[in-house]
């Protein structure tokens, strides 16, 4: 890996060079990479392909603990900070505004974003059999711990069952997406998406932490005796967005994980003396996987995100 080898048995830091600053200070990709001493998967976990997502971050950090390279089969590849420039400036984007999971797979001769996925693509992915790549919530929204993946392969479902995040979601692919990149490539990936923006959320950081262990020791890498067996998770293949009718100051009435039933009051929003006010009904019989924090909302605005549970199977 640029230029580095890592040999069995070694816990090895890689810094990949990007590019420079104005400054001409280099910026690096760290990536941290545990060879086993005997063959098998090689597993990629990367976090802050959006700079300001920072659950994923600690993840990495504890898993990377727990990992002892002499029990090791295979290889994990740790990607603990993606986006380098957005991590630093604590935003979501390249300092040219674009958002990197939509540039994959990227050129060698693009802008920084398309560099920069290019660069991901072949020092990581490209020498990977599975991926796992952590999430938050954007937009001042708060996400329920969940899975999103293509459960229709059976290779991807096998994992993200493995995982046991409360919610697993099919999901399609964006173009762009570092999930379709690597999904052209038959890499199974899994997306987990989990709490908030810019904040450590504990028991999202638990799930996540567990949940890259437990795949792990499903793709026969590593074995945990400590590690809790996975609950079970509900499998979701359709959602709904309720949108705000009407500006104003929004009242949040659920919580995330809540079963709520179509046309069910799950919030208000009014103006600022609470006159004027308006419910926010269910548009689904479903279960709350995110809403917004933020509560000055403007008409057309997502504020919450419902998974639909009468095509939902709990898993068994």
């Amino acid at each position: 890996m640029a230029g580095e080898t890592i040999l069995p048995g070694q816990c090895q830091r890689v810094d990949i060079p990007v590019a420079r600053l104005p400054t001409q200070t280099f910026l690096s990709l760290p990536v941290t990479v545990i060879n086993g001493i005997h063959p098998g998967p090689r597993l990629w976990v990367s976090a802050a392909i959006h700079g300001d997502e920072l659950n994923g971050v600690e993840i990495i950090r504890q898993v990377l603990q727990q990992v002892n390279p002499q029990n090791l089969r295979g290889t994990l590849i740790a990607v603990p900070i993606v986006n380098v420039f957005g991590f630093i400036e604590q935003s979501r984007y390249l300092p040219d505004r674009r958002d990197l999971n939509r540039c994959f797979p990227g050129s060698a001769t693009g802008s920084l974003a398309s560099r920069l996925a290019h660069l991901f693509m072949t020092e990581i992915v490209c020498q990977s059999t599975h991926g796992i790549d952590l999430h938050t919530a954007s937009d001042h929204r708060v996400n329920l711990p969940q899975i999103r993946a293509n459960l229709e392969n059976p290779e991807t479902y096998r994992c993200a069952k493995a995982f046991g995040a409360p919610v697993m979601m099919h999901a399609t692919t964006r173009d762009g997406s570092l999930r379709e990149a690597a999904a052209q490539r038959n890499i199974p990936i899994l997306l987990y998406e989990a709490g908030e923006a810019l904040r450590f959320d504990e028991k999202a950081i638990q799930i996540g932490r567990e949940g890259v262990l437990r795949v792990m020791a499903c793709l026969g890498m590593y074995e945990s005796s400590a590690l809790p067996s996975p609950t079970s998770s509900i499998e979701i293949s359709k959602s709904k967005w309720v949108r705000a009718a009407r500006s104003g100051i929004l009242r949040v009435n659920v919580a995330l994980g809540d079963r709520v039933v179509k046309k069910q009051i799950i919030g208000t929003i009014s103006d600022a003396f609470g006159e004027d006010s308006i419910k926010v009904r269910a548009n689904c019989d479903g279960l709350a996987i995110c809403y917004r924090q933020n509560p000055l909302v403007n008409q057309g605005d997502g504020i919450f995100h419902l998974a639909i549970l009468e095509d939902a199977e709990t898993a068994q």
